[in-house]
């Protein structure tokens, strides 16, 4: 069973109080979430399927084709690019384009079927 994160139980317990008002709860667009500073996805710390995935802004240095976007899966950095089209892809699950930064995460995650992640060496 997948560890409760603190935004899970607060997205539940929200709504659970919006089902109680009478409200419809409708699950937030994924745009809204992922157009954060300069159209740059927002920064995500979560634990899925036991492995803690991390994704921010990158602050210089490195190897970034994610339009300066950096992810992480227990503190290894996942190699990620943003596709022209606005998909991302890593290099885990380089041929399943996703609609965000957190997908990919969480893609990998699934493709490593709890495998530790091996650092990318960039040129």
């Amino acid at each position: 069973m997948p560890e409760l994160s603190r935004r899970r139980a607060l997205g539940a317990a929200a709504a659970l109080a919006a089902g109680a008002a009478g409200a419809q709860a409708l699950p937030a667009p994924a745009a809204s979430a992922a157009d954060h500073h300069h159209g740059s996805p927002a920064p995500f710390d979560e634990v899925y399927r036991g492995r803690r995935i991390e994704g921010r802004p990158a602050s210089g240095g490195g190897h970034h084709h994610g339009g300066g976007y950096a992810v992480f899966v227990d503190g290894v950095e996942l190699h990620v690019m943003q596709n022209a089209d606005g998909t991302w892809i890593s290099v885990v699950s380089h041929y399943d384009p996703v609609a965000t930064p957190r997908a990919a995460a969480r893609a990998a995650v699934d493709e490593l079927q709890g495998a530790r992640l091996l650092p990318f060496p960039a040129n």
